[in-house]
């Protein structure tokens, strides 16, 4: 659910959700003649011109005054100065601009700004727009990092001595194996932004930090997939950086995008990590423990 900056007498007094702000309709903590503003709006209106909230403003209010000049369409990515009427909006990435930039000069600038500057990344992230286009993004950058690791893992291999006639046959079939594994990598990547988005997004939710749709969650996913999964590239310790970086990159976008705090956004990140060691762990004291028990059932 989209969050509604309310201001009065160009004084801000915060952001809320619409359920906050139609309890403090009802209370008096809000009046009809506050402004409002939430993205997407081209300018401020008065929240009794808000037709969700005109059950909940009371009879006999007065007249509103005209909205407030709307707000600029160029993000600052620092905060408002006090009393200032206009909330930070989102200019979007520049991969929101590939038709202008071109779709290879579009990734690489999108690249450069989630790695080198994450936090004003997804700070100008736009939080919707469609699934289709941060899909997109990360199904080139995932690829192409992926292509790079089974490439890399393959040449490898061809290094390695065969023992016999037998294993040179297995080696080739295994090659083929590869080849197929490279045809349907963008298939796996596309499968693994929509099962990740949904584990991150759940664990956000049970954090209380999904202030913003699944469609924000999907978007910090893909964008943070498609920067980080290129630095496969680098060899040997690539897989380990990108995985570091990538849960970085989770913390500091989904902060950033559903507009929660840092620890929130920190914990639902490691909250799958933490439930499959927990997982292991159990299982393999349940192992250690049959095994006691047999072992015991034995003298």
């Amino acid at each position: 659910m989209a969050t509604i900056h309310v201001n009065r007498g160009g004084t801000s007094l915060g952001t809320f959700s619409e359920e906050d702000v139609r309890a403090g309709l009802r209370s008096g903590r809000f009046a009809g003649t506050d402004l409002g503003w939430r993205e997407g709006m081209a300018s401020w209106q008065a929240l009794s011109q808000f037709s969700e909230f005109a059950a909940d403003i009371p009879s006999g209010a007065p007249t509103p005054p005209p909205s407030a000049p709307p707000p600029p369409a160029i993000l600052t990515t620092t905060p408002a100065p006090a009393g200032s009427e206009t909330p930070p909006t989102r200019s979007g990435l520049p991969w929101d601009e590939r038709q202008t930039k071109g779709l290879l000069n579009a990734f690489i600038e999108t690249l450069q700004m989630v790695l080198r500057k994450p936090v004003a990344a997804f700070t100008a992230m736009k939080r919707e727009g469609g699934l289709g286009e941060p899909l997109l993004y990360a199904v080139i950058g995932g690829t192409f990092g992926a292509v790079f690791a089974v490439t890399y893992n393959f040449a490898l291999r061809l290094f390695t001595p065969f023992g016999d006639r037998q294993g040179a046959v297995a080696h080739v079939f295994g090659g083929l194996g590869w080849i197929f594994l490279l045809i349907l990598t963008p298939l796996f990547v596309a499968i693994g932004m929509f099962v990740a988005s949904a584990i991150l997004h759940v664990c956000l939710m049970i954090v209380g930090g999904a202030k913003q749709s699944f469609e924000t969650t999907f978007r910090v996913v893909c964008f943070a997939e498609g920067s980080a999964s290129p630095l496969l590239v680098i060899p040997f310790c690539g897989g380990l950086i990108t995985g570091i970086w990538k849960i970085v990159l989770y913390c500091i976008g989904l902060a950033r995008a559903h507009e929660t705090d840092t620890g929130r956004a920190v914990i639902a990140v490691l909250l799958p990590l933490i439930v499959c060691c927990g997982g292991i762990i159990f299982l393999i004291a349940m192992m250690f423990g049959a095994f006691g028990a047999w072992n015991a059932s034995q003298h």
